[in-house]
């Protein structure tokens, strides 16, 4: 677990908060090493670590599987989330500032936690995902209840183009009265990528408007592909 705590301290979160405060997104390489990555992906068989599975297909989210892990946490899940929630809490608030919006996040996890609890969302989020050929997601926002933090993270588990091809992340932009812009990354093995959970500002000639923005993931052409998804809030269900 060094090597992840090594890693973390050595991004830096000065350019990562300036990109995610610019453009809604960020890419931060050779986060997870090869091993945690092999062993994410070995559990995703191991049941008892999950608290629900979901067949994308059948709820028309796409196709493919994914599964929520329960409380505690894997240490590897626990200490990205514990370690990189603070360092997005400042961006979060200017963001609600900039919106006019009267939200304030608290710096550290727990009490973000604490919020959520009592609204009634006591359940863990993070999730591992698994498209194998012609898999894909749908754009969506991943909120699960009143209380939600602006930011989220998604870590990329194994190759592209060597375990998998095609498998886009895609980020779209819907700004008011315009065409919505497609975003498409292709994040290495091992990278983490910040984005938007729900909205942004974007600062116009009359000051701060909001900007949706959704994710998905594109066709997977051959292969499988495997992504963990770390969001900072609770559920409800």
């Amino acid at each position: 677990m060094k090597s992840l705590e090594r890693n973390l301290e050595g991004i830096s979160w000065e350019s990562v908060q300036q990109e995610l405060y610019e453009q809604g997104y960020s890419v931060i390489e050779n986060v997870l090493d090869n091993q945690h990555c092999i062993e994410l992906i070995e559990a995703f068989e191991n049941s008892p670590m999950y608290r629900k599975e979901v067949d994308m297909e059948r709820f028309r989210f796409g196709k493919g599987r994914y599964k929520y892990f329960k409380y505690p946490l894997p240490d590897v899940i626990e200490r990205i989330r514990e370690y990189t929630y603070p360092k997005l809490v400042s961006v979060a608030n200017q963001w609600m500032n900039d919106l006019k919006i009267g939200i304030s996040f608290p710096f550290k996890l727990a009490e973000l936690r604490t919020t959520c609890a009592d609204n009634g969302q006591l359940l863990a989020t993070p999730l591992i995902l698994q498209y194998k050929e012609g898999g894909f997601n749908t754009l969506h926002q991943d909120l699960y209840g009143e209380v939600y933090f602006p930011m989220q993270a998604v870590l990329f588990l194994n190759d592209r183009d060597i375990d998998y091809t095609g498998g886009e992340f895609v980020l779209t932009q819907q700004i008011p009265r315009a065409q919505s812009q497609a975003i498409v990354l292709r994040p290495k093995k091992g990278s983490m990528l910040l984005f938007t959970t729900n909205f942004r500002p974007v600062k116009g000639k009359k000051g701060h408007y909001r900007v949706a923005m959704k994710h998905g993931v594109s066709k997977v052409h051959s292969g499988e592909r495997y992504t963990l998804g770390i969001i900072f809030h609770d559920a409800s269900t």
